[in-house]
């Protein structure tokens, strides 16, 4: 029965919505935000043990730590080119599941390499680059689960699924460190701990916590996900999303709010919510070296969290405005792909240009200055397509 009611799928026919569509649709959403939270959580999860490795015993030099920490940026971002389309071409039930599955390796292999203080940096850069996977299934869920809803109701999935899904950048940095500092959680995975300025820390805590979580989603993507039939894209959609402007202007909106991911506009969204976070984020990116300079740790810390929620903000309103303006699901569905995949190159790009900045002056102010340019050509690019009244976007 659920197979021939997704075989011929109507989220625009209103009887067939409410009898059978939201049940199925809310389902699909559920489980995909989940899966895209824990995607989140392990592209992320580098991060949180990286800052250890050399109180840990290992002895990498500066420079191959911000090359390491940048290395899942950038495979995340480069794949997502690839997995926007893999929906279309077997399934978004079957490749949530295979890409999900995929995210055990580097869990498991990472939680192993860093209690053996001779893994080599080579064994690193293979496991950052295994969980940079991690970052492409952004494209994909993003791609996908708009296809569920109707056009008056994809716009708040995509918020939902993309806002809530980004927090798990937030939930693995709140978690990892009571996970490394869990010796109860140590003695169940049987990590040996490393012994940190006298305090024992188990880093592989931090991966191996996941394994549970991305085993039980997977087995809740057998029951409550489906394979939509869906139009196979072609040379022609590529060349109508690359022609068109605003394909262009929304990855420039969602290059500058992607930063953070707080996740908080799920239900809001639009050119408003849009337009006050961006200019909220100039000014929290000029404050923030200000609190360094006073040595003011909570008003650094104040401006930092501010500058997430306008992050998260943006980050959902952005993606609710996509199917407003593209009205062709095709289209939209691989302009959300395209736009995900162009701005995840700043997870990449980001920690180099602070790290060169830092290497060259000695202090991370200018990196600030070049973020806080690039925030205000973003205000006026979302300011002229979107708000000004000529603009006639009523999104």
């Amino acid at each position: 029965m659920r197979s021939e009611i997704v075989a011929n799928w109507q989220p625009e026919n209103p009887e067939f919505w409410e009898k059978f569509g939201k049940k199925i649709a809310k389902q699909n959403l559920v489980i995909s935000t989940i899966a895209l939270t824990l995607s989140f959580c392990v592209w992320y999860l580098w991060a949180t043990i990286a800052a250890q490795l050399n109180g840990a015993g290992f002895n990498f030099t500066t420079d191959q730590l911000f090359t390491l920490a940048a290395l899942p940026g950038l495979v995340g971002a480069t794949l997502r080119f690839v997995y926007t389309y893999m929906p279309a071409l077997i399934g978004g039930k079957n490749w949530t599941f295979i890409s999900t599955l995929i995210l055990l390796v580097p869990v498991v292999w990472l939680g192993f390499a860093v209690q053996d203080t001779t893994t080599s940096y080579t064994t690193f850069m293979i496991l950052t680059v295994l969980i940079g996977l991690a970052g492409g299934n952004f494209s994909s869920s993003m791609a996908y689960i708009g296809n569920f809803f109707p056009k008056s109701e994809k716009g708040t999935a995509l918020g939902i699924n993309g806002g809530v899904g980004n927090l798990g950048v937030s939930v693995i940095y709140f978690l990892a460190p009571f996970a490394m500092g869990s010796t109860a959680l140590g003695s169940v995975f049987g990590v040996t701990p490393a012994i940190i300025k006298g305090n024992a820390v188990y880093l592989a805590n931090a991966a191996f916590m996941w394994i549970v979580p991305l085993v039980v989603i997977l087995a809740l993507m057998t029951r409550f996900m489906d394979n939509l039939p869906l139009e196979k894209p072609n040379p022609k959609n590529l060349v109508q999303i690359f022609g068109n402007k605003h394909t262009w202007a929304f990855t420039l909106l969602y290059t500058c709010s992607f930063g953070a991911f707080s996740g908080y506009a799920a239900a809001l969204g639009g050119t408003k919510v849009t337009f006050i976070s961006l200019i909220t984020l100039c000014v929290t990116t000029a404050l923030i070296p200000v609190g360094v300079n006073m040595h003011n740790f909570p008003f650094f810390f104040a401006m930092s969290v501010l500058t997430f929620v306008c992050c998260g903000f943006a980050t959902g309103a952005t993606f609710r405005m996509i199917p407003h303006v593209f009205g062709n699901p095709l289209l939209s569905s691989l302009i959300t792909g395209f736009v995900a995949a162009v701005a995840a190159y700043g997870a990449f790009i980001t920690p180099k240009i602070f790290g060169f900045v830092y290497s060259t002056f000695g202090n991370i102010h200018p990196a600030f200055a070049v973020l806080l340019a690039f925030n205000i050509v973003t205000v006026a690019v979302c300011f002229w397509f979107y708000v000004r009244k000529g603009a006639n976007m009523n999104v």
